[in-house]
């Protein structure tokens, strides 16, 4: 089976999945910071769990609308593994190397996703995109495959 043809859509799918990611990440900050939803988890978080939040909320929003894309990604997946390993390999004390028991999936897959984003890029569908079409500078592949199809 020939799957070429979704070729022409990759650059579509990376903005929505730049979208989704930074939506994820947001709900976090938003958990965190905000209280709401409110769960017992994040009821009295200490400061660390604060400013990890406040980077979700802030960063996550950016990477939304995808503004500064490839600056914000590459700040959330330091954030994501210094999470990974601050606060589920180490958070007992004794390393918990298995992200099944300590609970640490989700940072290391945000972790990788924003690696991913950092050097994918955006996507056609993005703020940062608006501003290259607008100065001209359509340089990259996806920009390329985008403007094709």
């Amino acid at each position: 089976m020939n799957f070429s043809r979704f070729n022409a859509y990759q650059p579509y799918m990376l903005s929505l999945f730049r979208f989704m990611t930074g939506l994820l990440l947001l709900q976090f900050g938003v958990a965190k910071i905000f209280k709401f939803p409110a769960l017992p988890y994040f009821a009295n978080p200490p400061p660390l769990i604060i400013a990890a939040g406040t980077l979700e909320l802030i960063l996550g929003a950016l990477l939304v609308l995808g503004l500064f894309t490839r600056t914000v990604a590459f700040i959330l997946a330091g954030e994501m593994a210094f999470a990974y390993f601050l606060g589920h390999m180490f958070k007992t004390g004794e390393p918990v190397f298995l992200p099944l028991i300590n609970g640490g999936t989700a940072a290391i897959l945000f972790c990788f996703a924003c690696l991913y984003l950092w050097t994918a890029g955006p996507g056609p569908i993005s703020v940062d995109a608006l501003f290259r079409k607008q100065s001209g500078l359509a340089t990259s592949d996806a920009d390329r495959v985008g403007k094709a199809a």
